[in-house]
């Protein structure tokens, strides 16, 4: 009898990666329009747990109209190997598990989780969590048989999800603050995850001690002590290799990783920077990095922000220009506890190069930020667009306007003589933007351009 054969849709890794659009849903749980919302799971004593209780607390999915609601997932687990180094790595298993199941999207994690039920698979019968949650009992117990007992909670009444969230963050942050310290130069090893390969088969995680996850949900520890305990699953070990570059973050085991378990699609990367070979993403970052060509600066954005980026873009938008396991020079997937590392974008400046974030992401890394640059950088409620930036930045003294003044006695230093320039490759190759923005201009000022050969053909067919 298979695993499976009284769960009403199919279960099977050929679902993950299966997105539920809208108009295909049943209902949505979390996700943008939901404050609160979480996943959280606990180490407890092998006492305190009942082995295979399924609980739902709230309006149950057959309950459920096409709305968004809020969501609680609350897993407890126990066992002699079941220790709290494990908690952060079990709970995003959450992500892969419920992918299995046919009809079911979950994407993102800790806090920011969105899950949709498909209309379909409500219609074939899949109208309780009572079954996600045992497809999701047997999945941990037959992948990570350290587990003796688990208990699995799902919240959607409001109140009780709002009460948890604020627990829940609680946790997160004590587990982010056990993993600060150590210093990537102070480990043989670096660690790999793959989880989100379903969603983006060419982008692989690398984490260190000063990089977490994207997702913000794996430390340097955490993913440790899952390479240890399942040594043949999704995380695993990555030898450090040569330093090549200590500034922008070059290893030569990193780079052999990441070509590996891209089937050669990536190879190689640069963990502390935003440009030439940025740290891929799959989607499920906390937050990006995006370079603003006007300042010559950094914003970010994180997955909260409902509004419009100094740019006019929304978070959206620009997640679309970081995420899909692409390597986009200007547009990095971060996680807040990355904000908090010394290592947070060395190589372009570190905070000195960030220009503009919203206010709510401030605040959460606040203390983490330079403390005579906090009142430098813009929010949404200093600036609306660029131009004001730019005003902004002047009228603070922030350090990228030493940048400007640098950039501009190079120019000038330049206009003094004629510039001669040799064209050997196509414009395309010279005048290429990864900034999804618009058109740009390159004004050359007192120049004399000498061009052996032009050559102008018409698109027209």
């Amino acid at each position: 009898m298979s695993m499976f054969e009284d769960i009403p849709v199919d279960v099977s890794v050929i679902y993950e990666g299966e997105r539920i659009r809208w108009a295909q849903a049943h209902c949505e749980l979390g996700g943008p329009r939901i404050d609160k919302k979480f996943e959280l799971v606990r180490a407890k004593p092998l006492s305190e747990v009942e082995d295979g209780e399924i609980r739902i607390i709230g309006p149950d999915i057959k309950d459920m109209e096409k709305k968004s609601y809020p969501l609680g997932i609350y897993i407890e687990v126990a066992g002699k190997g079941v220790e709290e180094d494990l908690e952060g790595v079990i709970e995003r298993r959450i992500h892969e598990f419920m992918n299995y199941i046919e009809g079911v999207m979950h994407v993102n994690q800790r806090y920011d989780i969105w899950v949709r039920i498909s209309e379909k698979s409500y219609k074939k019968g899949l109208n309780s969590f009572e079954i996600i949650g045992k497809v999701l009992y047997r999945l941990f117990k037959s992948e990570l048989p350290f587990i003796e007992k688990i208990s699995i909670t799902f919240i959607t009444e409001k109140e009780k999800v709002d009460e948890m969230y604020e627990m829940a963050l609680k946790v997160y942050e004590e587990r982010d603050a056990r993993a600060r310290g150590l210093k990537d130069e102070e480990v043989e090893e670096f660690y790999g995850c793959n989880l989100c390969q379903s969603f983006a088969p060419t982008h692989a995680c690398i984490i260190t001690p000063q990089r977490y996850a994207n997702c913000g949900a794996i430390s340097w520890f955490d993913a440790r002590a899952a390479a240890r305990v399942d040594p043949k699953g999704p995380i695993y070990k990555v030898p450090k290799g040569e330093c090549l570059d200590p500034v922008k973050g070059e290893y030569t085991g990193a780079n052999e990783s990441v070509k590996k378990n891209t089937s050669g699609a990536i190879t190689r990367v640069w963990l502390y920077t935003a440009f030439g070979y940025p740290h891929t993403s799959c989607g499920c970052f906390e937050a990006v990095a995006f370079y603003i060509p006007e300042v010559d600066g950094l914003g970010i954005v994180h997955r909260g922000f409902k509004g419009k980026t100094v740019n006019g873009l929304t978070f959206s938008v620009i997640a679309d220009s970081a995420a899909g396991g692409r390597q986009v020079d200007g547009f990095h997937g971060i996680s807040f506890e990355y904000m908090r590392s010394p290592k947070f974008l060395q190589a372009d400046g570190g905070w000195n190069r960030i220009v503009w974030m919203p206010e709510s992401a401030k605040e959460r890394v606040k203390d983490f930020i330079p403390k005579d640059l906090v009142d430098k950088i813009a929010t949404e409620n200093d600036v609306s667009n660029v131009e004001e930036l730019r005003a902004f930045l002047k009228e603070k003294e922030h350090p990228i306007v030493s940048r400007w003044k640098e950039a501009e006695a190079v120019v000038e230093e330049r206009e003094e003589a004629p510039v001669e320039m040799q064209v050997e490759a196509p414009p395309s190759a010279i005048l290429t933007s990864a900034i999804p923005t618009g058109r740009f201009k390159v004004i050359l000022k007192n120049a004399k351009i000498h061009v052996k050969k032009l050559r102008i053909k018409s698109r027209r067919k």
